[in-house]
């Protein structure tokens, strides 16, 4: 066989390869970010937890899905659900009720979560008053 056959093969596969590679569309909203926490501590001695998140979320296939509260260490203590797309609201804030935070934590990590790309983005800490 001549070299000149495999040539068009080549170039074929190339441009193949590529098209592989390349970012699906939704892709493009990158990762879920917390910009901004607060924990209020309840008379009950458990807190709220509010995360402020900003994702450029592009409808039901892509689009913050979830934020956690984690212990300085990273167990999850607590997981808020958000149940639809925020692509006209964004940055959006959304809080959850009834975190309970071990004894001797003296601050939490907030989290967000996409469809998509999953963990990844910004996190915030926040120092807990007792």
């Amino acid at each position: 066989m001549k070299l000149r056959n495999f040539v068009p093969s080549i170039l074929v596969l190339g441009f193949l390869a590529g098209l592989s590679a390349a970012a699906p569309p939704s892709a493009h909203a990158g990762d879920a970010d917390v910009i901004a926490a607060q924990a209020t501590r309840q008379p009950d001695g458990s807190y709220e937890v509010s995360a402020t998140i900003r994702h450029a979320d592009e409808g039901w296939h892509h689009y913050a899905d979830r934020f956690d509260v984690m212990t300085p260490d990273g167990q999850v203590i607590g997981k808020r659900v958000l149940a639809h797309p925020h692509v006209e609201e964004q940055p959006f804030t959304r809080s959850l009720g009834g975190v309970a935070i071990p004894e001797g934590v003296d601050g939490i990590r907030v989290r967000a979560h996409d469809t998509v790309h999953g963990l990844g983005g910004q996190e915030v800490s926040v120092k807990l008053t007792r």
